[in-house]
């Protein structure tokens, strides 16, 4: 479906507009895990979880058989600053190794039964190098929002947002810095592996780009001192609430990209997760602003949203237990 949208107001009008879960099934679905032939709350997370996702696909008894998994690639002007331990020639050849099938998030994506697609958005044309101007002109980051928004499978009943970029960890962390506040030094970390000097620079680099792109609004943030990617990741986050599907978020990249929803529009993110709690640094601390507890925390720092992915089969388990588990009635077994 073509997404609604030609401006970053029309964007957030779309956001406000967005529907809400369903409380009868959500009603339905706890009432449902009440009469299942377990002890009161043994499940622990995974009853909450199926009772989420429940909501949102708007029924007591739902099943995930459509996962879709979406990564998104964009370059960044400001590697020029020398904020990356590798170049932005690896944005190309690692989509390669995606449309190919060698990648962690190819295997992850077939493990848990997914679908998965890959958007190269402009990577011959980089963003502009946020020290110096805005990342993206409105025109760019509406298009990069409509390409997100367009990727999401409406027939999908889950969705994976993954990315890849070298330099995106230091978009991320001016986009976070923008948003939720705090100094650079408290969101940037060291991505892919930069040394202690290479870590002084970037924190440097993301300082530089809040100085020059002060704003309360988190889409102008987005657009001055993000990614296409990021762009595109808020996009099919936005539209996957459009079609009711439940949100894995992955690490600090998709997490600070979605703030830019959090914070345009309260509870913009009330259908996602958080897949996991990357080792990048800040992530941590973005997931406390977002108010989202992590499933997994394994010491991930790939990206690709290979974490989220790897949570599929967290919320697979959940779902399994509480739509295939009989009732006491059903079982005929006593509930005390």
């Amino acid at each position: 479906m073509q997404a609604p949208f030609n401006t970053l107001s029309e964007f957030r009008e779309t956001l406000a507009q967005a529907p809400m879960t369903d409380s009868k099934s959500v009603q339905a679905a706890q009432e449902r895990n009440g009469q299942l032939t377990k002890p009161p709350g043994a499940l622990g997370r995974l009853e909450d979880l199926a009772i989420w996702y429940a909501g949102w696909r708007g029924t007591a008894k739902p099943q995930i058989s459509a996962p879709q998994v979406v990564i998104f690639a964009g370059n960044h002007g400001v590697c020029a600053q020398g904020v990356s331990a590798f170049p932005p020639e690896v944005t190309v050849q690692m989509v390669a190794n995606f449309e190919h099938g060698g990648a962690a998030i190819n295997q992850l994506s077939a493990a848990f039964g997914a679908k998965m697609d890959v958007h190269a958005l402009s990577l011959e044309t980089p963003t502009a190098d946020f020290t110096q101007s805005p990342a993206m002109t409105e025109a760019e980051v509406v298009e990069a929002l409509q390409i997100g928004w367009d990727a999401v499978d409406p027939n999908s009943d889950l969705l994976v947002t993954g990315e890849m970029g070298i330099g995106n960890t230091t978009s991320a962390a001016a986009v976070a810095a923008a948003v939720l506040g705090e100094n650079a030094a408290d969101w940037t970390g060291r991505g892919t592996g930069v040394d202690d000097a290479g870590l002084v620079r970037k924190t440097e680099v993301v300082a530089k780009g809040l100085a020059l792109h002060e704003t309360d609004d988190p889409l102008e943030a987005l657009r001055c001192l993000g990614g296409r990617e990021l762009a595109a990741m808020a996009g099919a986050i936005a539209a996957a609430r459009h079609h009711r599907i439940p949100v894995i978020l992955d690490g600090f990249i998709c997490c600070a990209a979605a703030a830019t929803l959090a914070k345009s529009v309260e509870g913009a993110l009330d259908h996602t997760v958080a897949g996991h709690q990357s080792a990048e640094g800040a992530h941590g601390r973005l997931l406390s602003a977002l108010g989202k507890e992590p499933l997994l925390n394994l010491g991930l720092r790939l990206g690709e949203g290979s974490g989220a992915a790897l949570a599929i089969g967290v919320l697979k388990g959940a779902i399994a237990c509480h739509s295939g588990m009989s009732t006491f009635a059903e079982a005929g077994v006593s509930a005390g």
